[in-house]
């Protein structure tokens, strides 16, 4: 029994094929030109609609419309001086009506039953009858794909349904999408949340799955099934809880530290680095063997992870710095060569060290500063199915919301350099795959970065990750609002694009251009498209198309405000409430405030 059935009712009495729509009138690489003869025939399409031409017997060729013209010329006058010719003097020429269609791939009748592929034996012919899937055919057709998707994994990602037929599951092969990188874009309110978490809440339901989330304004604090983690605030010095992370400084590569501790704008700033380095390397040298670590200190490297105090290192520095050596008269000094130089370097490295925000970095407990601390964070990194963790997903969500700007892009270019290079590190027949999510990615993953050391350090990291991490199991998701602002080279390596709204046309542009020549026509209607609902093209998906995201049961902690609703409910306030919310910023600390209850009160 064939798949499509074309011979249904007529759209009208002189109609003979219900969905028979025209014919091949020209072939492109990747496009078909159809000519439509009739207005009523042309009224039938609209954008995005399939269409089917056959290509021998039980098979298809899949196309998508992807633009539609309508040429109504004018009545040429015809004069008639012939005495014997009675004709109108105004003959109408024919319409010119057409539609342009992207080649999507093929169906074919097979033994086990139909199935849909991207690729194609041959192109369609001059001349051939074009289809029209609509109703039935519709829903035959996108079951099959359903099915072909389904068919291809034993526990498939179920995003949602397609938009065209919702009675269809639309399905990714995880593999694809997570090992070829991906990219989730769309603008504020366009359901990009939804669709982030709808993404780790099917990855939970696999018994081993493996996903670090950064987080960067605690939207996935509440999802259930992830591990919570966040980076020390003010707050967390004193009593740090077990969710707690710290980064301490010596996690950082000798890059990163340039970065976080060098003005390079200053004369000074090779004596710097270079004091720097020595100083760092005989620290850890000392720490290694104090350890006993002599198996280390024989081929360990100035970015070995190795603790140490960055006390000892400014002691070392003021010393060269205050350094007076012998004269060249007997019995007198003079200044040594580094005296003074580095006096600009001690002041930023001490107002670093006593600063409270950066305090999750230079003012970690005793214990992050153990040998054995680097252990308890690859765990606390790559650890999935533990139980002893709780929930036992390895879902991982880290919270970076009270993270200092400025040093944003160092924090999240050394966790993701730091699940690298464990994943290096690894021999192979080990590797667990793990997928790092990078919400937000345009705040510190910037197309322009030559100025700016520190975003320089996060982009090169996580770019390596984007050009080499599928060889160690390391894949990468980019999340972002903006993504005509996020580094070329890390979103020209997501083979994987699911693209919510998108209203800027510059961020349409970028999209447009990561996309094969044949599919970007797919991506007109992206200022178009309702909330919760995606374009999604590249090897995860089968038929490139949009697709409605269906809610996640969990949902972030992202939801659009109602700001005329909200103002037309008259809420008293009392004094007590704005008290409460003013300590929590001198506390650093997101404390519950009292509910807003009695009249509203005026200081004395």
């Amino acid at each position: 029994m064939s798949l499509f059935d074309f011979s249904e009712m007529p759209v009208n009495a002189t109609e003979q094929h219900h969905h028979s729509i025209g014919y091949v009138q020209s072939v492109d690489n990747g496009k078909v030109f159809i000519q439509i003869d009739s207005g009523e025939k042309l009224q039938l399409l609209r954008i995005g609609s399939l269409m089917a031409i056959p290509a021998g017997t039980g098979r298809f060729i899949i196309t998508i419309v992807s633009r539609i013209w309508r040429h109504r010329p004018k009545e040429t006058e015809q004069k008639s001086e012939s005495e014997d010719s009675f004709e109108d003097i105004y003959t109408p020429i024919p319409e010119n009506n057409g539609s342009l269609l992207t080649l999507l791939g093929s169906v074919r009748d097979r033994p086990e039953g139909p199935q849909f592929s991207r690729s194609m034996d041959d192109l369609p012919g001059i001349d051939e009858e074009v289809f029209l899937l609509a109703d039935n055919n519709l829903n035959n057709f996108m079951n099959v794909v359903s099915s072909t998707s389904k068919a291809a994994q034993d526990t498939p990602l179920h995003l949602g349904q397609f938009s065209l037929d919702l009675r269809a599951p639309a399905f990714l092969d995880g593999n694809k999408l997570f090992q070829r990188h991906s990219a989730i874009l769309g603008s504020t309110g366009s359901g990009k949340s939804w669709m982030v978490a709808r993404v780790l809440e099917q990855a939970s339901k696999l018994p081993d799955s493996n996903i670090v989330l950064f987080d960067l304004h605690g939207e996935y604090r509440n999802l259930p099934y992830a591990r919570q983690y966040r980076i020390a605030g003010p707050s967390d010095l004193a009593s740090p809880g077990p969710d707690v992370l710290f980064l301490p400084y010596w996690l950082l590569s000798f890059e990163e530290m340039q970065a976080l501790f060098v003005e390079r704008s200053e004369f000074t700033a090779l004596n710097q680095i270079m004091a720097i380095y020595n100083s760092v390397t005989n620290c850890k040298r000392k720490q290694l063997e104090t350890d006993g670590k002599r198996e280390i200190l024989a081929q360990f490297t100035i970015d070995s992870p190795v603790p140490f105090r960055l006390n000892d290192v400014i002691d070392q520095l003021k010393e060269l710095n205050e350094q007076m050596v012998p004269g060249a008269t007997q019995g007198k000094t003079k200044q040594g060569d580094y005296f003074g130089k580095f006096s600009r370097l001690l002041v930023r490295l001490g107002g670093k060290t006593t600063d409270r925000r950066y305090g999750f970095m230079y003012q970690a407990p005793n214990n992050w500063f153990e040998y054995e601390a680097l252990h308890v964070l690859a765990q606390q990194l790559l650890g999935h199915g533990l139980d002893s963790y709780k929930p036992t997903t390895g879902i991982k969500v880290i919270d970076l919301s009270e993270v200092p700007t400025d040093v944003l892009p160092v924090v999240i270019g050394t966790l993701a350099r730091l699940i690298y290079i464990l994943q290096f590190w690894t021999p192979s027949d080990k590797r667990h795959p793990i997928l790092i999510a990078c919400d937000e990615a345009h705040l510190y993953l910037p197309k322009v970065h030559e100025t700016n050391p520190l975003e320089l350090a996060a982009v090169e990291s996580i770019e390596r990750i984007a050009k080499e991490g599928r060889k160690y199991g390391v894949g990468l998701m980019v999340i972002s609002q903006r993504p005509s602002d996020v580094s070329d080279t890390i979103l020209s390596q997501c083979n994987n694009i699911i693209s919510l709204r998108l209203t800027n046309p510059i961020d349409q542009q970028t999209v447009r251009k990561l996309l094969p020549e044949s599919l970007g026509d797919l991506l007109q209607m992206l200022p178009l498209m309702d909330v919760g609902e995606a374009v999604v093209i590249g090897d995860a998906v089968l038929l490139p198309t949009r697709i409605k995201i269906e809610p996640p049961a969990a949902k972030p902690t992202s939801s659009t405000i109602d700001f005329w609703d909200r103002w037309a409910k008259a809420e008293a306030k009392d004094l007590g409430f704005y008290a409460a919310i003013s300590e929590n910023l001198r506390r650093q600390e997101r404390l519950d405030c009292p509910l807003p209850t009695g009249p509203t009160s005026q200081p004395d």
